[in-house]
């Protein structure tokens, strides 16, 4: 991610009003992960709770957490029709402990970092292709580019993510992209934030690709689809898609779904 986590004390984990960080999810995503993944279902792409988050989550107390109820449509989603008949991959979408990762305050905040490490020609033109990228989310949900990492809900940096250890044989392998989410509370109501990892290696349409890519996962299309004629496909395709049909109609079915997102905690 783009900034250290500093852990909560024992003594703060007590107190689930005043946690901020309640956990960190990662999801590798499909582009690039083809040789990886090949004979892997798609939601094999998602790595497991890191040991501190899975015993922070243990130790808070569910009773805590907000009822998960839907989210109404934001009008983008609530007027999107589909006359194509072309059906979605929502089986395909992983709810998590606190429900879909469902957003609810509109615009969405996004910062896309200017990398400083190239000239300013390359700099440009990987910051054009994530913007480009943003805008054509933004057709489907509001979005708003911000200058500022601390007042963003979705941070967007140039930089390679970690390198992942094959289950089978052990041995690391580099990833073109990665997107994490964390949970954090504000005024009592459990929200979340991602940040989302484009390897410097994906350039002009594969970076396109990539951020296209990644922004349905931070979304809430947290999972993959098994045709490559969607943006959400699990793997690099030589000819990338646009976002799809699928992919808005995936969309709009998960922001139907109940979450604990965007909503009070319960007092005990």
């Amino acid at each position: 991610m783009g900034q250290k986590i500093q852990y909560p004390t024992p003594n703060t984990l007590k107190n689930l009003f005043t946690s901020q960080l309640l956990a960190i999810l990662t999801l590798a995503i499909g582009t690039g992960l083809l040789v990886i993944f090949t004979h892997l279902p798609a939601n094999a792409h998602f790595a497991s709770l890191t040991p501190y988050s899975r015993d922070l989550l243990a130790s808070l107390p569910t009773a805590s957490f907000p009822t998960p109820k839907p989210h109404p449509l934001p009008p983008t989603l609530a007027k999107w029709q589909d006359n194509t008949n072309s059906g979605d991959y929502f089986a395909q979408i992983t709810a998590t402990q606190v429900g879909y990762l469902v957003w609810s305050q509109f615009p969405i905040k996004v910062y896309v970092e200017t990398p400083t490490a190239i000239n300013s020609q390359q700099a440009q033109a990987w910051v054009n292709s994530v913007l480009q990228a943003v805008q054509e989310w933004n057709a489907y949900l509001p979005l708003l580019i911000v200058e500022k990492t601390e007042v963003a809900d979705i941070k967007i940096f140039r930089k390679a993510p970690p390198l992942q250890i094959s289950p089978t044989d052990k041995i690391p392998r580099a990833r073109s992209a990665l997107t994490t989410y964390e949970l954090y509370t504000n005024n009592k109501v459990l929200l979340h934030r991602f940040t989302i990892l484009l390897s410097p290696s994906q350039t002009g349409n594969y970076g396109l690709a990539a951020a296209r890519h990644e922004l349905g996962h931070a979304l809430g299309i947290w999972g993959h689809s098994p045709l490559q004629t969607d943006a959400l496909y699990f793997s690099q395709v030589r000819q990338p898609p646009p976002i799809s049909v699928r992919d808005v109609n995936t969309l709009k079915r998960v922001y139907e779904q109940p979450t604990s997102l965007g909503w009070s905690l319960v007092e005990n």
